[in-house]
């Protein structure tokens, strides 16, 4: 191996690195505020990843359907819910984000999908759909059974992974698809040439994850999930709802999972399925951390994408069990470290 060869490597790990670490940390949210390991984040990078390279032909993706139907769902239940006394406030805001807003969405991707769109537009719409689908799916399929355990929230979670997948496959098709790119510039580095597309993806997730440090640090919502992750019961005893930042925790998850869809799929051909082994690779980070730190999780992600590079260049047939053999080392350490763990009751 030269040292051409070697620089390529390392480069094409620290670039999928970045989207294991934006994966990485979605998870450890998730995890950390619901008590939920969340497998469909695989289907949330496959809805944003197709959704946006079904919008740049021009066509209007069946996720746009699906947020709509599913909001309908969560506003029956949350009219179920209330319906021991019904609150005119607790309604229209029900109506309003259960029903209001899947449909504006969906209005403005059937009014703009058939235009020659920039990319923003298709970007900025993906991730609204996106958005809608993990609020809802929270809503009908999490919440009401919040305060389980965690063997059943993951027997849950294994579910809406298998559903969506299923409408995955009726969506888009066994055909694998690919988006534009966002940038088709490119730097050369002495004998390394950095591409426009990865130069966007090391960027955006710099930026994502410095917005996540302000959201948390400096915001009255994230100080919220925060304590919830810290304290679930202290955190309900001083006013904190568990259903809004259940809420706000897939909202975020589902974004981030949707902008990694977006930044993979100009790189690499995407299929419905596609996601579930992403999404794998930054579970594998994030059980590295813990599923509790944020930084040892992004180095992790690193580290996990680097090991597939040189993995695929030494051994591609086995690279996926070489980087899924990552976590048994970390499991056992984990389990020798803490043999016992209770876990909190609500």
């Amino acid at each position: 191996m030269d040292t051409t060869i070697l620089l390529f490597l390392i480069q094409d790990g620290i670039t999928n690195g970045a989207i294991y670490a934006l994966l990485g940390l979605a998870l450890v949210l998730v995890f950390a505020v619901t008590r939920v390991i969340l497998i469909p984040q695989g289907e949330f990078i496959t809805y944003g990843a197709l959704s946006y390279a079904t919008l740049a032909t021009g066509q209007v993706p069946g996720t746009a359907q699906l947020a709509v139907a599913m909001g309908v769902v969560a506003f029956c239940l949350d009219l179920y819910t209330a319906r021991k006394a019904l609150r005119a406030r607790v309604l229209l805001r029900a109506f309003v984000v259960d029903i209001v807003f899947p449909l504006v969405v969906f209005a403005l991707t059937v009014l703009l999908a058939g235009r020659q769109n920039n990319i923003p537009v298709n970007i900025t719409l993906s991730l609204l759909i996106v958005a809608a689908i993990g609020l809802f799916l929270y809503r009908i399929a999490f919440q009401p059974i919040a305060h389980t355990s965690v063997l059943v929230l993951l027997i849950a979670s294994v579910g809406c992974h298998l559903a969506m997948q299923g409408f995955g496959l009726v969506f888009f098709g066994a055909e694998g698809l690919r988006g534009p790119a966002i940038s088709d510039a490119a730097i050369s580095i002495g004998q390394l040439r950095v591409s426009g597309q990865s130069l966007v993806v090391y960027g955006i997730t710099a930026a994502l994850i410095v917005a996540l440090w302000l959201f948390f640090d400096f915001t009255l919502y994230g100080k919220a999930l925060r304590a919830m992750a810290v304290n679930r019961l202290g955190a309900r005893l001083v006013g904190i709802r568990t259903s809004l930042s259940g809420q706000i925790a897939f909202l975020l998850a589902s974004v981030i999972g949707a902008i990694s869809g977006i930044l993979i799929v100009p790189i690499t051909t995407l299929y419905y399925d596609t996601g579930f082994i992403v999404g794998l690779k930054g579970f594998v980070a994030a059980i590295i951390g813990g599923l509790i730190s944020y930084p040892l999780t992004a180095v992790a992600a690193i580290v996990v994408g680097i090991v597939e590079a040189f993995s695929s260049f030494y051994a591609s047939n086995y690279k996926e069990v070489i980087v899924f053999t990552l976590i048994i080392p970390v499991l056992v350490l984990r389990s020798l470290a803490a043999p016992e763990v209770e876990e909190e009751k609500d």
